[in-house]
């Protein structure tokens, strides 16, 4: 493996971490579609929405950075899904818009709205933002109507309007609804991030009223999760994939991620570390343990990274076109150059501090469990 092919498997190892991570984090929009159910009280769904908006930032964030890393290191997929799929991604990004106008607005003394219109921007974001999110990335598995004209690449740099990508129909994303399976893992991955809220809530407030209701809405959700879950990821197993032959041509290729597990056994470890983790933290949830949330955590960062990995190594077209087999994306033919890859290879050697910044600071927020007496001084 050449310096370019290490460098493509590397960005692309980063960019599944980042969306494993960004899953982990939509427990935040789990609670939130939650806070009707769970908070019977204005101040109980105060409680929980305080407890949540101390970690909303951080979602918002690893969206904004896994959009820039895709952008910056594999530039074709921003161009053809960001660009194409523009309906999706806007009504994404309008999602995540109305959660932060919500926590800023919320408790407001000049609130002309009132906190339920608010507390209804969280649920349609708790909603909508890890459906439409889940949906958007089992079309990396079931792919989408996209042509790219290669011929046109060489012209994109001279400064003109040059079209390298076209979506084939008018619906710009939303076709994606009408695959099965993309909306399927839509709810599997809304129902993990309810069954993760819960499992947060838990966690963080010290209110035993809340407490229990988080506890019976995780085995509610954590029943739904499973089954979806478990039948999208068999279907993906037996499922006819494309990969890209050493003259650079792509080929159908059945039982494709089966074969990709095969080959790769520690990734079909990791999924498997992963799958038995998120289990029990079910199991631990309903026997009541708080730290149930950190084995759900650990356990969702690891089958999401192993599922990413597998969509993208071993010669697998991670963005397969419906209209043009030929003009499916792999990690080779969509990157950025040697250049580009290599400079931002030495700028991501500042991603672990700022990880360990990120999680002193959440220790340092999480430290004390979120109380009834405690809400006049927090402000959302």
């Amino acid at each position: 493996m050449d310096t370019m092919e290490c460098l493509q498997h590397y960005w692309w190892f980063v960019i599944s971490l980042l969306g494993a991570l960004l899953v982990f984090l939509l427990f935040v929009q789990g609670g939130q579609a939650l806070l009707g159910s769970i908070g019977r009280t204005d101040e109980e769904r105060s409680l929980a929405v305080n407890a949540l908006g101390r970690k909303w930032e951080l979602t918002f964030t690893t969206l904004a950075v896994f959009g820039g890393a895709f952008f910056a290191s594999f530039p074709l997929f921003y161009s053809t899904s960001f660009g194409g799929a523009v309906y999706v991604w806007t009504a994404i990004l309008l999602c995540f818009v109305v959660q932060a106008v919500a926590y800023e607005y919320r408790r407001k003394p000049a609130n002309v709205l009132g906190e339920r219109t608010f507390d209804a921007f969280l649920l349609l974001n708790g909603i909508m933002g890890p459906f439409l999110l889940g949906t958007a990335l089992s079309t990396l598995f079931t792919g989408a109507p996209f042509t790219v004209d290669r011929l046109n690449l060489a012209e994109a740099g001279g400064g003109g309007a040059v079209v390298v990508s076209q979506w084939t129909t008018p619906w710009h994303g939303l076709d994606a609804l009408a695959v099965g399976w993309n909306p399927l893992l839509g709810a599997a991955v809304t129902l993990l991030a309810m069954m993760l809220g819960c499992q947060y809530l838990m966690n963080s407030v010290a209110d035993e009223r809340l407490f229990e209701r988080a506890r019976r809405r995780m085995l509610l959700c954590s029943c739904g999760f499973v089954p979806v879950f478990a039948a999208w990821l068999a279907h993906l197993l037996f499922a006819v994939g494309c990969t890209e032959n050493p003259a650079g041509r792509i080929e159908a290729e059945p039982y494709k991620y089966l074969h990709n597990f095969l080959q790769m056994p520690w990734l079909s470890a990791a999924l498997l570390a992963g799958v038995l983790s998120v289990l029990g933290s079910i199991r631990l949830g309903w026997r009541g343990n708080r730290r149930a949330f950190w084995y759900g955590g650990i356990g969702t960062v690891l089958t999401v990274l192993a599922l990413l990995l597998c969509a993208g190594w071993n010669r697998t077209a991670y963005y397969p076109s419906l209209a043009d087999m030929q003009s499916s994306l792999t990690i080779a033919n969509s990157s950025s150059s040697l250049f580009t890859l290599r400079t931002m290879a030495y700028v991501s050697l500042l991603i672990p501090p700022v990880l360990a910044c990120i999680v002193y600071a959440w220790r340092a927020m999480a430290r004390r469990r979120l109380t009834r007496e405690e809400l006049d001084g927090e402000q959302y």
